[in-house]
């Protein structure tokens, strides 16, 4: 497997110069799977298929699906693709690299787990601010337009949003200047987390089911489902920082009653 991969990073390298494979190549990487695992949730949901394990009942328009298709396209290409490219300068200036030979699994694995905790850390924080009065209000809001979400609602916000809680994804690769494979690793598992908690779905398998520290769609769809005021649940991947300064507390008190009365219908029954 090792041996495949080298010699496919090895075509990359000598056909494609840093600054396209950077950014032009984590672009289209980042598009491919965005797009790829977001729109699955859109089928699911015009077609009803899964329906037992949507966690809200109430489904979006076709329109309203079609407005966040364009305006990520939008926000793409005239937002992300641009900030790409503005920050390779930085990232060479930090250290990263292409060449090979490729850094171990046991590299790649540490510097991902740090950009997890980091990020979850810094867009902790920076999410709350975003759900302020007048940062919500004149920010934050669009992402809440769709408060039952699906997967391509993640990356759905106002570009000042995205410059903003941007910053909480390359915070950590500008820290430790990885090998580009390890940042196009870390693109890959940013994107796939924040679309399963945005995909409106909660399934037998779903990660939150077995990682405890996990949020997942259940977590994160009751952010998007109250007023801002009284929202909480602003961590993106793990939920410690919830629990730890107790902006989780509804979300719990609910999850307790919701089991209640489960047991209460079976004890009917």
């Amino acid at each position: 497997m090792a041996s495949v991969i080298e010699s496919a990073w090895t075509y990359l390298i000598t056909n494609f110069n840093d600054f396209q494979l950077a950014c032009l190549g984590s672009f289209f990487l980042h598009e491919s799977v965005f797009f790829l695992s977001g729109l699955p949730f859109i089928l699911l949901e015009r077609a009803g298929w899964l329906s037992k394990y949507k966690i809200q009942t109430k489904n979006n328009t076709p329109a309203a699906q079609e407005k966040c298709i364009t305006r990520l396209l939008l926000y793409h290409f005239c937002v992300n693709l641009p900030l790409m490219m503005a920050s390779y300068p930085v990232f060479k200036l930090m250290g990263m690299r292409n060449t090979l030979p490729l850094p171990s699994w046991k590299v790649i694995s540490t510097q991902v787990l740090f950009y997890f905790i980091l990020e979850d850390f810094v867009f902790y924080w920076g999410h709350r601010i975003l759900h302020t009065k007048w940062l919500y209000k004149h920010v934050h809001s669009v992402h809440h337009e769709y408060a039952t979400p699906f997967g391509l609602t993640s990356e759905y916000a106002h570009p000042a949003e995205i410059l903003f809680l941007g910053f909480a994804t390359i915070v950590g690769p500008i820290i430790t200047g990885p090998h580009l494979i390890t940042l196009w690793l870390w693109m890959i598992l940013r994107v796939l987390e924040t679309v399963e908690a945005h995909c409106g779905y909660h399934f037998p398998w779903s990660l939150s089911n077995f990682l405890p520290l996990y949020g997942g769609a259940d977590f994160h769809d009751y952010h998007h489902r109250l007023l801002y005021t009284k929202s909480g649940n602003y961590s993106s991947t793990f939920v410690y920082m919830d629990w730890l300064f107790g902006t989780d507390k509804g979300y719990r008190r609910l999850k307790v009653l919701k089991s209640d009365a489960c047991e209460a219908e079976g004890k009917e029954m």
